[in-house]
């Protein structure tokens, strides 16, 4: 029997599901399939995916070529209509056995639908699939998924569904399971991770989970949070930053923008003041805190003195880490339907947003000549520190152990040590 091929397109929440759809096929007996996992948070993403599966359909002639995740979701009939694709199932089915087991029969086309896309918005719980080790040393936890949130630049919600969370009983069994394993850090992962615990009894919060994984799995040397939303960080979170040194000092920030008018219309539950805020704040519980950030650039209606604020927002957050999206409109989507930016405009305003996150990250990097940093290693030559920043060796190192080295220099976008 052939392994499936897996290609996964997008966010580490994808790349985290893909590893369970891996399990899931082996022991359905999928034999010889491409399974494509895609995103759809850009035009761009969807015009990728189509471009890989065409690709991996090019390279493996005759196998049975299977599409799914968020552009799957929220455009079954895009990738039905590509002859290059046997079936299309949503993010629900493509987590269940039973659809697994159904394209593993050896007629794939004729005893199941084409398409198994089911309305997202009706699922209630998370998927009951967890990955006991998804990376080589570092572990993602999947805590949440979904999002009540409808931004109107955002697809997301059509594709992942209404936020749901997993109890914090079963992430902290799971957690323990990974450390007796020989993991050394773990990372919390889900669509909207701030939202965790809303729809759990008694209302938890994000803090209440870390502070909880913390307190029940002491052996665990380091708890990462992937991205949040700043407004919804709560007491026991910012208590967390200030008081545990196991949860790793680095915030990747749901900004999207700087200026209040476009936060606005974005929907955003946030203005420039409260970002700012939360960044001092965080940075005096923790002062070796460092933030990433993700900011849209062409926003519609934003004009040059619009985005002149969000360029700001940089130096003003001190952000170290910058994922630029140049705003592409999904259709179904508020903002898909506001006054457009002209493209050209979107792209040097993108081009001056990079420029400025390579120079906050070259700051970053220099003010690290000279200090020592743990370091969990990733391989014999590279590993990252607390901060999650990149780090090239000079000589070999003990693999998945956290090692403590004095910082060089620095070459590209990594640390030397």
């Amino acid at each position: 029997m052939k392994p499936p091929v897996f290609s996964t397109l997008g966010c580490r929440l994808n790349a985290y599901e893909t590893e369970a759809m891996k399990e899931l096929a082996a022991a359905a007996g999928l034999d010889g399939a491409v399974v494509v996992n895609t995103c759809a948070v850009t035009a761009e993403a969807v015009r990728k995916a189509k471009q890989e599966i065409r690709k991996l359909a090019r390279e493996n002639p005759g196998a049975a070529v299977i599409v799914t995740g968020c552009a799957a979701q929220t455009e079954p009939e895009t990738f039905a209509a590509m002859p290059e694709v046997t079936r299309v199932i949503g993010n629900t089915e493509k987590m269940e056995p039973a659809t697994w087991a159904a394209m593993a029969a050896p007629d794939l086309i004729g005893e199941t639908e084409r398409v198994m896309v089911d309305d997202i918005m009706s699922v209630k719980e998370t998927a009951g699939h967890l990955i006991d080790g998804f990376g080589r040393h570092r572990a993602y936890v999947q805590v949440q998924n979904g999002c009540d949130h409808r931004c109107t630049f955002c697809i997301i919600p059509y594709g992942r569904g209404n936020s749901r969370s997993v109890p914090a009983g079963v992430v902290v069994d799971q957690i323990k399971r990974l450390v007796d394993r020989g993991f050394l850090e773990v990372v919390l992962t889900g669509v909207d991770l701030t939202s965790w615990g809303a729809d759990l009894p008694g209302e938890p919060r994000l803090g209440d989970l870390v502070m909880r994984i913390l307190r029940l799995v002491p052996d665990l040397a380091r708890l990462r949070i992937s991205s949040i939303d700043s407004i919804e960080a709560d007491e026991n979170l910012m208590q967390a930053i200030a008081t545990e040194p196991r949860l790793m000092p680095h915030l990747h920030l749901s900004l999207q923008a700087g200026d209040d008018m476009i936060l606005k219309r974005m929907k955003r539950r946030h203005l420039r003041v409260d970002a700012i805020r939360f960044c001092e704040e965080a940075r005096r519980l923790r002062p070796d805190i460092i933030f990433g950030a993700d900011i849209i650039a062409g926003f519609p209606t934003e004009t040059e003195a619009m985005f002149e604020n969000s360029l700001k927002l940089v130096g003003d957050c001190d952000l170290t880490f910058l994922h630029v999206f140049p705003f592409s409109p999904r259709k179904g989507t508020p903002a898909a339907r506001m006054p457009q930016v002209r493209g050209p405009e979107i792209r040097e305003r993108a081009a001056r947003l990079r420029a400025e996150g390579d120079a906050a990250l070259a700051r970053h990097l220099m003010a690290q000549k000279g200090q020592s940093h743990r370091i969990l290693t990733e391989s014999p030559r590279m590993g990252r520190t607390e901060q999650f920043t990149e780090v090239a060796f000079a000589t070999d190192q003990p693999e998945g152990a956290i090692v403590e080295a004095r910082i060089t220099g620095a070459a590209g976008e990594r640390l030397l040590a």
